[in-house]
């Protein structure tokens, strides 16, 4: 089960009810900018990782300013659609209530998940970049550490999600096999432990450096699941490649 950081405690509590009753999850924000966006993705991780686990989720978006925008690029780096948070009423029985912010942000009643500032290293640096690689690039960090955007930190989630991608496709071409026991216990047990990512990026490293012990066909499977979470598209390509 997903447990999750209290901001507010410090405390380590369940994300999801004891009986599976519905989350509900919001994000709240002052308006665009890219520190905003990164909540929103962190809602996103939030929401998919309940869902892995069964537990029906209720997102919800409250911003005063900018939704257009916010929910644009939202949409771009692979977020999923969120309701509005304004006006919403007492819900609709939530059982788990998770409230994502920014650091110092005010917020109602519930688990306090707080996210740490972006930083651009230059201006409009993620423009042109691929969604796709400038998610890699904020997920990379704990979601509490600040992150700077800059070209080489853009450039290398390129790389990787590129050799990634190819990998995953030349994979495809292989007898299937299941993802093994130990390794879908690490991935997890990282998302589940305040939601890991990060760890969860070292774990599809381990899977690609791993020797020929390993089938092809169990990294294959391996990347996808663990994209459910990750969201990167890592089977795009498949057929692709001959």
């Amino acid at each position: 089960m997903l447990r999750i950081i209290d901001a507010r405690t410090g405390e380590s509590v369940d994300a999801a009810p004891a009986r599976r009753g519905l989350t509900r999850v919001e994000a709240h924000v002052p308006g665009f900018d890219p520190s905003a966006v990164r909540v929103l993705l962190v809602t996103d991780l939030l929401v998919r990782a309940l869902e892995l686990g069964g537990t029906p989720v209720w997102a919800l978006l409250s911003a005063p300013r900018d939704l257009a925008e916010l929910r644009a690029s939202a949409a771009a780096l692979g977020v999923r659609p969120f309701e509005d948070g304004q006006d919403t009423g007492p819900g609709l029985g939530e059982a788990q209530v998770l409230q994502v912010t920014g650091e110092g942000g005010a917020v109602p009643d519930g688990v306090r998940v707080e996210v740490a500032a972006v930083h651009c290293a230059q201006p409009a640096v993620a423009e042109g970049a691929d969604p796709a690689a400038l998610r890699l690039a904020l997920l990379g960090s704990p979601r509490g550490a600040p992150v700077t955007l800059g070209p080489a930190a853009l450039a290398d989630a390129e790389r990787t999600l590129g050799r990634w991608r190819r990998a995953v496709a030349t994979w495809a071409h292989r007898p299937s096999r299941p993802v093994p026991d130990d390794v879908r216990a690490r991935l997890r047990g990282a998302w589940e432990d305040d939601l890991d990512v990060p760890e969860v990026l070292r774990v599809l490293h381990a899977v690609e450096e791993a020797g020929p012990e390993l089938p092809d066909g169990a990294r294959f499977e391996t990347y996808a699941y663990a994209d459910r979470l990750l969201g990167l598209e890592l089977t795009r390509d498949l057929g692709a490649l001959a």
